[in-house]
C-alpha cells in the first residue's frame, strides 16, 4: 500500500506539538488516525478539527508508561477500523541536568516514557503486524542522541537506546512485514521544554526553541514522507532541524 491515503495510523503523544501536527498531516492526507495521549480535552478538540474537515479520528486516553493502554491503543484502531498499519511512537519527556547531581526520579521518568513507552508500543502492535503481514514503527528519537552534550546525558541515552532497539527490530524484521523508521528532530517548536525540572535550564531551551525552532509540521511531513513510501521501500532514519543549528 503506497502513500498516506487509507491507512490506519496510531499516534501516541498526540495532543500537542509534533504528534498533534503529525495527526492533522495525515489526516488531511486521507488516513484514519487513532490518537493517544494523557489529556483526553487537547486530543477531543483535535478530532474535532479532524472530523469537521472531513477526516476520520478516534481518541484514546493513554499513558504510555502503562503497558495496558498501549494494548488498548492497537485494540482502539483493529477494532475501529480492522486494522493498524502504522504506530507513530511520539510520547517523550526531557529531564536535563549534569549527572552528579543525581536527579534519580528525572532518569526514571525519561526511561519509563521515552523507552519502555516505545516498547510498549511495539508489544501491544508487532503481534498485529504479523497477522496482518504488514506494518509500521515510526518512532521520535532526537538529535541530542546525535550530538551528545553536558546535561543531556540520560535523555540522550533513552533516544540511543531506542534508536539501537529500532534498527536491531529492522535487522530481524527483513522478511518484509515489519518497517522501522528513526524520525530524530532537532529544535522543533513544541511543549518538550516545558518538562524540564531546572528553571534556568528550560528557560534557556525554550529560548533556543523560539529563536531556531522549526514549526512541528516540518516533523510530521517528514513522517508522511516516510509513511508513505511503497510497502517494499524502507526510510531507516531522518534527521530534521534548523538549517542554522550546530
Amino acid at each position: 500500500m503506497s502513500g498516506t491515503s487509507g491507512k490506519v495510523v496510531g499516534i501516541t503523544g498526540a495532543s500537542s506539538g509534533i504528534g498533534e501536527a503529525t495527526a492533522l498531516e495525515l489526516a488531511a492526507r486521507g488516513a484514519a488516525v487513532v490518537l493517544g495521549a494523557r489529556r483526553a480535552g487537547r486530543l477531543s478538540a483535535l478530532a474535532g478539527r479532524i472530523r469537521a474537515a472531513g477526516g476520520r479520528a478516534e481518541v484514546l486516553t493513554v499513558d504510555v508508561t502503562r503497558r495496558a493502554d498501549l494494548e488498548r491503543l492497537v485494540a482502539a484502531a483493529v477494532g475501529r477500523f480492522g486494522r493498524l498499519d502504522v504506530l507513530v511512537s511520539n510520547a517523550g519527556i526531557a529531564r536535563t541536568g549534569p549527572v552528579a547531581e543525581l536527579g534519580i526520579d528525572g532518569w526514571d521518568a525519561m526511561i519509563d516514557v521515552n523507552l519502555r513507552g516505545v516498547l510498549h508500543g511495539i508489544a501491544a502492535a508487532l503481534p498485529v503486524f504479523r497477522r496482518q503481514g504488514h506494518g509500521h514503527f515510526v518512532t521520535t528519537v532526537s538529535t541530542s542522541g546525535l550530538k551528545i552534550v553536558p546535561g543531556q546525558a540520560v535523555y540522550a541515552g533513552t533516544k540511543n537506546a531506542v534508536r539501537t532497539l529500532l534498527e536491531a527490530l529492522r535487522q530481524e524484521s527483513t522478511d518484509g512485514v515489519v518497517r522501522t523508521t528513526s524520525i530524530s528532530p532537532g529544535y522543533v517548536r513544541t511543549e518538550l521544554a516545558g518538562s524540564i525540572d531546572d528553571p534556568e535550564t528550560r528557560e534557556q531551551a525554550q529560548r533556543q526553541m523560539a529563536a531556531l525552532g522549526i514549526g512541528p509540521d516540518a516533523v510530521a511531513r517528514a513522517i508522511a514522507f516516510a509513511i508513505g513510501q511503497p510497502d517494499d521501500v524502507e526510510i531507516g532514519d531522518i534527521t530534521i532541524r534548523p538549517a542554522r543549528q550546530n
